[in-house]
């Protein structure tokens, strides 16, 4: 569904991306893992549309988002849903505005349709009447909920997440991990998650990449990763100091 091809992004003197290649499988959770600050949050924005690349392609089901018009782009970005780092909800807004919010921008219906429509994608995540709190009431594992409902909100072929339980405690990591899980084979999504949590990246993944000095040094399926001896890949998975990684 999705293919980087030789993806590049310096921001002055600085190199984040260096060619990037990586293919996303269709119907799959793919996780891209890595250190902080080695380009994942900048990728991950790339393939959305709020950064652009110095050269190289983004493919999406054949044709490159890079070189797209305003309108063309807009179309192919309703086929996606981001539930983004702290969740991003809008303050002012109650929980079934922030849901309901790209139905109101992007369709014609009704407000007791979309009402509708967020009341069936909040019990989808686990929340039952909570339409009319607001974000301020909520707990982060709760605004996190309320995020990934408004990321499905218009039944997108592709999800992406941004460092999905950050700020998160261990348990409550846990049931985002299982609720992601859950939505996707439900729905069939196409999911790509961000992340340097190695618990999530085993309980969700089907696909798992590694980005270091800005590119991919590997790709496959989670077992497979799990017994791969670059010694790089090999140090980040056990969480250790020890090793080749560099430390700026």
């Amino acid at each position: 569904m999705i293919e980087i091809i030789d993806l590049k992004k310096s921001f002055n003197v600085k190199v984040v991306l260096d060619g990037v290649d990586l293919a996303i499988e269709d119907g799959k959770t793919t996780v891209i893992i890595g250190r902080s600050g080695v380009g994942k949050s900048v990728l991950i924005k790339h393939i959305v549309g709020l950064l652009k690349p110095d050269s190289g392609k983004i493919l999406v089901d054949g044709k490159d988002i890079t070189k797209m018009g305003e309108r063309e782009f807009t179309e192919v970005l309703k086929r996606f849903g981001m539930l983004f780092q702290g969740a991003a909800l809008f303050d002012s807004m109650t929980v079934a505005g922030n849901v309901g919010f790209p139905l109101k921008e992007h369709t014609d219906l009704a407000d007791k349709d979309i009402r509708g429509i967020v009341t069936e994608k909040l019990r989808r995540v686990g929340l039952v009447g909570v339409e009319d709190m607001m974000p301020a009431d909520l707990s982060g594992g709760m605004k996190k909920r309320v995020g990934l409902a408004r990321a499905i909100v218009m039944d997108p072929e592709i999800v992406l997440f941004d460092e999905p339980t950050t700020g998160l405690d261990p348990i409550m990591s846990d049931s985002i991990a299982n609720l992601m899980s859950e939505t996707q084979k439900a729905l069939k999504t196409t999911y790509i998650a961000i992340t340097h949590d190695i618990a999530l990246t085993y309980k969700i993944a089907d696909m798992v990449a590694m980005i270091y000095e800005g590119k991919i040094i590997e790709h496959g399926a989670v077992e497979e990763m799990k017994k791969n001896a670059n010694p790089v890949l090999r140090q980040f998975l056990a969480g250790s100091a020890q090793g080749p990684i560099k430390v700026y």
